[in-house]
């Protein structure tokens, strides 16, 4: 791993290469496809899981400060965030295929666990509105997508999968940063955002030892 120019020739040299491969096309195309299936999937029980009867516990860190309305610094980490983290995977064709990858599946783990534990969103939350949805308007606030948190997982995969040296220590930190957030909104339960890193991380191990086994198989077959 190592810090390099970005140019347009580095670029298209790196796609042309890793797009030579027919293991790696294959796996690219299969992971946009099941990455869209499960986006959708999931969005679908989203909206039937906040009509869901679910529980809730009392949390004895959050319940030590009233909640502050956070949102756009929560919202304009994660954008800024996703700019960054897609323009510099962009130029690492792998890396890019593991971080769709680790995020289809973080996507799975996160309905698998709120269905078979369907939480009620803490006491006193703030409802977390996603600005860009809100503005351009159909937009639907979540209160009950609980345990584990997708925003904090998110920004932990920006930081296992960055290229970047001077990068990961700036997603560490907004990984951190996210997390607070959503708590001081009481959007999460303390749970949510602890356990939120090692879901990614297991999603991107689990990535990686695919690619790995997909790479293996087609030098053996070549």
């Amino acid at each position: 791993m190592h810090n390099k120019i970005y140019t347009y020739n580095n670029f298209k040299s790196a796609w042309l290469n890793e797009l030579g491969k027919k293991y790696f096309r294959n796996l690219f195309a299969a992971t946009l496809f099941l990455l869209v299936i499960t986006l959708y999937v999931f969005a679908k029980f989203l909206a039937y899981n906040e009509i869901r009867q679910g529980f809730s516990f009392n949390d004895p860190f959050i319940s030590l400060f009233t909640p502050i309305d956070v949102t756009w610094l929560t919202f304009g980490l994660i954008y800024i965030g996703l700019i960054i983290a897609l323009a510099s995977l962009a130029f690492y064709p792998e890396r890019l295929l593991i971080a769709l990858q680790s995020y289809t599946l973080i996507a799975s783990l996160r309905l698998i666990t709120i269905y078979f534990l369907p939480l009620s969103a803490p006491h006193a939350i703030i409802p977390l509105k996603d600005p860009f949805i809100e503005f351009f308007g159909g937009g639907t606030t979540l209160l009950r997508d609980l345990f584990f948190s997708g925003h904090t997982s998110t920004m932990f995969l920006f930081f296992l999968t960055s290229p970047s040296k001077t990068l990961k220590p700036i997603f560490l930190a907004c990984t951190i940063l996210v997390g607070y957030c959503v708590l001081v909104q009481h959007v999460h339960y303390t749970i949510d955002v602890v356990t939120a890193p090692f879901f990614a991380y297991t999603s991107y191990r689990i990535s990686r030892l695919l690619i790995k086994r997909f790479r293996k198989n087609n030098k053996t077959n070549s």
